[in-house]
């Protein structure tokens, strides 16, 4: 089945030092207030969100533009809303689109249960359509949209923004009128001149390149923007140097980390994917059967994962309810033969409390067999009942792998045995290939 590829692959990704950080808390459900945190001042005004997304994504080389491709069966653009939804101290997010793409956002705001989203059309150029988005605070008549203290501007194709910066960049605002988030150069800036050839270069250690997300008083950015001319309607690229020309706000300037780059080019959605997976895949859940095969199982399991955070809880117990809320990764150990109720029971808790809308939930259910009969011998019907569970619970974006795996008390076989599982289980969770699944692997 590909999978000892898969392991080399996962090896080989984990290895590399050039790839992306890991976003940290970027893709947790539920943040906490700012106010419960050690050394963290409360937001207690108003804030809101102004994400422009009427790019066309041309250097992306593809029909669709990019805030819509999609990352594991979900638009980039949702990613970078949820980013914002998740903080209880943000208010309403305003996602400022192309006419033509009204209704597919729409259609992504519902599919994925955006509830702070407001959807507004956009003008021809970046400034214009962020000048949209200012403009739909304005409304008084709209409950959606109140006209926050603060508003922060950032960019719908950069998911990976993380609630530290965003609470620095929001209070520096509040105090200042304006900040925006800075990145050290990663190459030397260089003048031409007219012929092609080298005139200049800067000293990059006294340069900084602007990023986002940028924060600034409501009031600000927008007076800003009623006075700003149109050539910077068309041609300029800098929301704070505006709030600086037009209403002399100077910005405070706050060291963003890695994670915020942007997503411009094909191979950038690759990057992404990498990262959400990866993230995804930093905790499991391993839930026991009450043989004492399956606990000792479940025990060794549990120190083999050790690039995971895991927790063993027994099957059938209603106060487990807790952990599988908490993650998306489960290992179900069971005895050979043992029915399919408690993988069931699990998928209808997902289906009650939504968990598997945002993202895929991954379920290994491994059968421990303790008879001697070879693995030929087995039934086929087992085999056909389990692809058709995986093929329903896919419906629900639930991922369903199986594996079997030889009991033996031989020290040295079982050893080997359970290291492979080991390595099969990392793979199946990191990869999280939905085209695996229904597939009942053997140990």
């Amino acid at each position: 089945f590909g999978l000892l590829r898969i392991v080399k692959m996962q090896q080989e990704r984990c290895s590399s030092s050039d790839r992306p950080l890991d976003p940290g808390c970027v893709l947790a459900c539920d943040a906490e207030r700012s106010a419960d945190r050690p050394g963290c001042a409360p937001v207690d005004f108003p804030v809101a969100v102004v994400l422009p997304a009427g790019g066309s994504g041309e250097r992306m080389g593809l029909p669709a533009p990019k805030q819509f491709c999609t990352i594991l069966n979900r638009p980039l653009i949702s990613y970078t809303i949820q980013a914002f939804e998740r903080l209880p101290w943000i208010g309403t997010v305003v996602v400022v689109v192309a006419k033509e793409n009204h209704d597919l956002m729409l259609n992504i705001v519902q599919k994925f249960n955006h509830t702070k989203v407001n959807v507004v059309h956009g003008g021809t150029t970046r400034h214009r359509s962020i000048f949209s988005g200012l403009q739909a605070f304005c409304n008084t008549s709209n409950s959606l949209t109140p006209k926050p203290k603060v508003v922060i501007i950032h960019d719908a194709v950069r998911p990976f923004v993380e609630e530290d910066l965003l609470l620095k960049i929001t209070l520096a605002a509040k105090e200042q009128g304006a900040s925006g988030a800075i990145r050290p150069l990663v190459s030397t800036v260089i003048a031409t001149t007219s012929e092609g050839y080298l005139d200049h270069s800067l000293e990059r250690a006294k340069y900084r390149a602007s990023e986002m997300p940028q924060g600034f008083l409501y009031d600000v950015i927008f007076q800003a923007y009623q006075r700003c001319s149109e050539l910077d309607f068309e041609f300029g690229s800098e929301c704070l140097h505006l709030a600086l020309q037009y209403c002399g706000v100077n910005a405070k300037l706050i060291e963003g980390p890695p994670t915020l780059w942007k997503v411009t080019y094909k191979r950038d959605l690759a990057a992404a994917e990498a990262i959400i997976k990866e993230t995804l895949s930093m905790s499991a859940c391993i839930i026991a059967g009450a043989e004492a095969e399956a606990t000792e199982l479940a025990k060794t399991l549990q120190k083999n994962l050790n690039m995971m955070e895991t927790d063993v809880i027994p099957c059938a117990k209603e106060s487990n309810a807790g952990y599988l809320s908490k993650t998306r990764n489960f290992i179900h150990l069971s005895m050979t033969g043992s029915n399919s109720l408690g993988v069931l029971e699990m998928v209808k808790h997902f289906e009650d409390t939504d968990h598997a809308r945002l993202y895929p939930v991954v379920i290994v259910w491994v059968q421990l067999n303790m008879t001697k009969q070879s693995v030929d011998s087995q039934k086929t019907d087992e085999l056909t009942a389990f692809r058709i569970l995986a093929s329903e619970v896919i419906q629900g974006n639930v991922l369903l792998y199986g594996i079997q795996i030889e009991h033996t008390k031989v020290p040295e076989q079982w050893e080997r045995s359970v290291e492979r599982l080991t390595q099969i289980t990392v793979a199946l969770i990191r990869d999280r290939n939905a085209a695996l699944t229904g597939q009942l692997l053997r140990v």
